[in-house]
């Protein structure tokens, strides 16, 4: 197996999955789903967090699939789950109280503040696309420890102001607004897309860009934001995909 990152060729999708895995902490109880999210936490789980608790809506505790589940559905999960519980209590007693401690969102929408848009774009009685909804995925961003985002960067994604809110992020940014809410966790602390990884600042709650992958410039980072995207003092320079983590995520697909 080659090492030689410099020659490895991946997708953007790849990138962002490799480096939202990277994230991950062993021993965490992760909250993940289908698609960049689902293959970043099992791809977690094979490099450098074994003890990483994958958790799914479907109520597989613990799973340990050999390959990607094609849903939250794929009897795969079950087969390899420390446990299975019914949804409701998924929710009812893992979810709401707080007992998960990382929670994996995708968006359609994103504003400055971390809030999500799963449900549509434009106006909501005539929107221009109807989109799949909400899911658990309210349920996750009010009660998990702390959420991670995972979506391609372009103006369309990153807006302004989301045409409505699925789930709240950090609401106006104001002190307190999500306590006013009573919502349980931290809410969004990472967005991790193709082009860098986004933090919210520590006073307005704002996400700014807190990480590049290597090549990519500021500039091109601010134009792929529909807001005026504020950078970070010291800005990291996120390492490329190894072989290793491209020949594992691959492997996980085939």
């Amino acid at each position: 197996m080659s090492t030689d990152t410099e020659k490895a060729a991946f997708t953007a999708e790849e990138l962002l999955t490799v480096a939202a895995a990277r994230v991950l902490e062993d021993g965490t109880t992760c909250f993940v789903g289908i698609g960049p999210p689902g293959a970043a936490a099992n791809l977690a789980q094979r490099l450098h967090a074994p003890n990483l608790v994958l958790v799914y809506e479907s109520g597989a505790i613990g799973a340990k699939p050999d390959r990607l589940p094609l849903s939250i559905g794929d009897g795969i999960l079950a087969e390899t789950a420390d446990a299975v519980v019914a949804v409701a209590e998924m929710f009812n007693y893992w979810v709401q109280p707080g007992r998960i401690d990382v929670g994996f969102l995708g968006a359609a929408q994103i504003d400055r503040f971390g809030n999500i848009n799963t449900t549509v774009v434009g106006d909501y009685d005539h929107p221009k696309v109807r989109l799949p909804g909400a899911g658990g995925a309210p349920e996750i961003a009010a009660n998990c420890g702390e959420v991670i985002v995972i979506l391609r960067q372009s103006p369309r994604a990153f807006v302004e102001a989301v045409d409505f809110v699925t789930s709240v992020g950090h609401g106006t940014g104001d002190p307190g607004h999500r306590q006013g809410l009573g919502l349980r966790g931290d809410g969004p602390t990472k967005i991790i897309t193709d082009l860098g990884i986004l933090e919210p600042d520590p006073r307005t709650r704002a996400f700014r860009l807190t990480a590049l992958h290597e090549g990519v410039t500021v500039e091109q980072a601010k134009e792929a934001t529909g807001w005026d995207l504020q950078v970070a003092d010291e800005l990291e320079t996120l390492p490329p995909p190894t072989a290793e983590e491209l020949d594992t995520l691959r492997a996980l697909k085939a």
